[in-house]
This record gives structure tokens, sequence and C-alpha cells, in this order.
């Protein structure tokens, strides 16, 4: 493989939203990045501010109250997004009501302005903490930051054990008892994950992902893809465009 589009690949992967791009619209990419708990990617969508970004409609003649049913709407989705990926309804309906009304106290623009990227963070942290739900042990926490990290490499139990000083089979008993899955399941499940945002959020061909999330070959890759999602890849991909295409013309 090329050496400078391999890089290309492993920095996508090294990006903790696992979200480069999105061809569909902005908006799409900026919820499901803070539904992925990326903090820092987060930080660095939102250095634009709600008062200058692109594409907001008018809903009021008034500035003050046009930011305000902005920043409601913004609300609305983040917590819907953040349902999808796993956090309680009570938790997600709780923090956007709490901000609304923050943004409702307001007396200024720049006030509501100020506020949408905090809100954004506490969404996107609390998203970033629930991957590391039932997860007490900082063991089997560095493992799974080593994991996520390392998502383009071929990890073993052997790594990991170094990583942390520990037994690998007392470590491989102990990721069991706390994530509530064998680490090659773990590891599993998060490069499909991966490759998922991939087909979605990218161009790039199963043939490359396969390559990039380590694999040992596309056919392994298709087989476990298959299994975790009932779709071959280049099916999940015309799947998931054709939604976005649908949901866009709503």
């Amino acid at each position: 493989m090329n050496i400078k589009k391999e890089l290309a690949f492993q920095e996508f992967v090294r990006r903790e939203s696992n979200l480069v791009r999105a061809p569909y619209t902005p908006e799409q990419e900026f919820y499901s990045v803070i539904k992925s708990g990326s903090t820092a990617k987060v930080k660095e969508l939102c250095q634009e501010s709600l008062l200058s970004k692109k594409g907001l409609g008018t809903l009021s003649v008034n500035s003050l109250q046009n930011i305000k049913y902005h920043f409601a709407i913004t609300a609305a989705m983040v917590a819907r997004y953040c349902m999808e990926g796993g956090m309680e309804l009570s938790t997600a309906y709780g923090l956007s009501d709490f901000y609304i009304l923050k943004a409702d106290g307001c007396t200024k623009p720049e006030d509501v302005a100020a506020l949408h990227p905090v809100m954004c963070l506490d969404y996107a942290k609390r998203m970033k903490n629930l991957r590391k739900n039932k997860i007490t042990s900082r063991h089997i926490s560095a493992c799974i930051d080593y994991i996520l990290d390392n998502l383009h490499t071929r990890i073993t139990i052997e790594t990991l054990a170094s990583l942390v000083d520990l037994n690998p089979s007392y470590l491989s008993r102990l990721f069991k008892k706390e994530a509530g899955m064998t680490v090659s399941r773990y590891i599993q499940d998060k490069k499909i994950e991966t490759a998922q945002n991939m087909l979605i959020y990218s161009d790039y061909t199963p043939s490359e992902i396969s390559s990039v999330l380590a694999f040992p070959n596309q056919s392994y890759f298709t087989e476990i893809f298959h299994k975790k999602t009932g779709m071959t890849p280049l099916k999940y991909r015309n799947f998931n465009f054709r939604n976005t295409e649908m949901g866009g013309k709503g």
C-alpha cells in the first residue's frame, strides 16, 4: 500500500471520533462527533461561534431570540444523538432542559453563543465516559485507551499485559470480568465500529479499510463485518447512503 495513503488512513483511525470528514452534511458530522465522545474534535468544531455559523436560518427577527431558537434545536439534536449512543433518556433530556433554560436566561446573543461549546463538551465528556462504563480498574482503563488509540495495529494480550505490567492470563480474566467480554472480542468490536464509521464518513474501499485496521485479509474482515452488522461492507455503505439521502429530502 502507498505509504502516504496508509498514513492518511491511520490518522483517520487515530482520531478519537473516527470522523475526519462527512460527505453528507456538516451537521451530521458535528452531532456524530459529540455522540462518539471525542472531546478534542468537539473543541475543534466549536471554535466557530454559533453566531457566525453558516447556514443558520432566520427563526426570529430578534437576534437574541433567533440564536436562542437555534440553541434549543441544537440541544434537542445533541440529546437525540447521545441517546442513540447509549445515554439514558432521563440524562439526555435533563441536560437538554438545563441548557435550554440557561440559554433562555441570557440577555445577549454572545452569552448564548458562549454557552454552546459548554453544552456540547458536557455531552461529549459524558459520552466518552460511557465507553468505560463499568470499567473500574486503572489497568483495564489503560488497556481500553491503548486499544482505542491503536486500532490500526495488531493488538495482542501480550502487548497489553506488558503495558500494564500484569500476567497475560490474569489480565485476560480481569478484562472479561470488568468489560464483560474477552480482549479479542472487544478489539474486534471496536475495529468493526470504526469500519462502520469509515464506510459512512469516507470513500475508502473495504479493502483499504481492512488493511488499515490490520485485519489478516479482506475476506476475514468481510466475514466478521457481516457477522456483526448483517451486511457486507459495500451493502452497509449503500444502505446508509440511501438512508441519509432520504433523510435529507424529508
